[in-house]
């Protein structure tokens, strides 16, 4: 494992509290079908290597199935509580919101998490939906139990009294959301990247192919470090993970160089060339860059 000096950086969110803007997803590659109650040792141990290498940011999900094995692995680690990053998100319990985030606590074996998401929209059959889950969320954060709370997929200002502090959603050089981004900046709302990794594998060839491979040289990293690097230069937290331990150290290659603003917009305007959507297809029309 390479000896990175160059620790993960964080990004103040809306309410004062900060978060490490790269995160071990237990998602995707780690999901477990909801029968499927058998512990994963291997998920354990790969999130205790993670915690080993700097790895703070722990992305979970009430319908991953692997918040069990976080929190085994927080336990095993015996960790500082505070140092951690803990996210959490809900969508099968979304019609009884305190129930659902007392569930993922009780198998997270946490007080508290550090961010609480409301997972996708597609519940909602009207705003009402979307603005009375929301106030269930709002509470969930006055309690202190989640000191973070916001969205992922989408974005809810009507009727909040409380602007979500991030918006997780798919985001990478084919699929950039230019009208959704900006929509974060103007009321100070986060975005965290699901699939940053996307344009460099199961989206590739593409228009951003040669170009990332030449930065690649430049830096003496891997595309996939360039990737990310694109997303936290531009202020974007993300989220990824991986089976093996020396891909996870060279993912910590991405914290000690920076690319030039050339670079990431040089990036951006090849990555406008192709559309690509990885996740939630099915609720999206093919041509959606939204």
């Amino acid at each position: 494992m390479s000896n990175i000096p160059t620790e993960i950086p964080s990004l103040g969110l809306n309410d004062g509290n900060s978060i490490p803007m790269l995160s071990f997803g237990t998602g995707t590659a780690w999901y477990k079908s909801s029968a499927n109650t058998k512990v994963d040792r291997e998920l354990v141990e790969s999130i205790k290597t993670a915690i080993k290498m700097g790895y703070y940011h722990l992305d979970a999900a009430e319908v991953y199935g692997t918040e069990p094995e976080v929190g085994m692995a927080i336990s095993e680690s015996k960790i500082a509580r505070e140092k951690l990053f803990v996210t959490t998100k809900v969508i099968n319990g979304i019609k009884d919101i305190p129930k659902a985030f007392q569930a993922s606590l009780e198998k997270l074996k946490l007080d508290y998490v550090d961010l609480y998401l409301i997972h996708a929209p597609f519940f909602a059959q009207s705003d009402a939906d979307l603005q009375a889950a929301w106030a269930a969320m709002e509470q969930i954060q006055q309690s202190g139990k989640a000191k973070s709370i916001g969205v992922s997929n989408y974005s809810t200002l009507k009727t909040a009294k409380t602007v979500p502090s991030i918006n997780q959603i798919e985001y990478h050089p084919y699929l950039q959301h230019p009208e959704l981004i900006a929509f974060h900046k103007k009321h100070n709302i986060a975005t965290a990247a699901y699939g940053p990794l996307t344009a460099v594998t199961k989206a590739k060839p593409g228009p951003v192919a040669g170009y990332m491979k030449l930065l690649a040289e430049k830096y003496y990293v891997s595309e996939g470090e360039i990737a990310l690097r694109w997303c936290i230069d531009q202020d974007i937290v993300a989220v990824t993970t991986s089976r093996r331990e020396e891909r996870l150290s060279d993912y910590l290659r991405a914290m000690a160089f920076k690319l030039t603003p050339k670079e990431i917009q040089d990036i951006s305007q090849r990555g406008q060339e192709k559309h690509y959507r990885g996740f939630w297809q099915a609720k999206f029309d093919a041509n959606d860059r939204s």
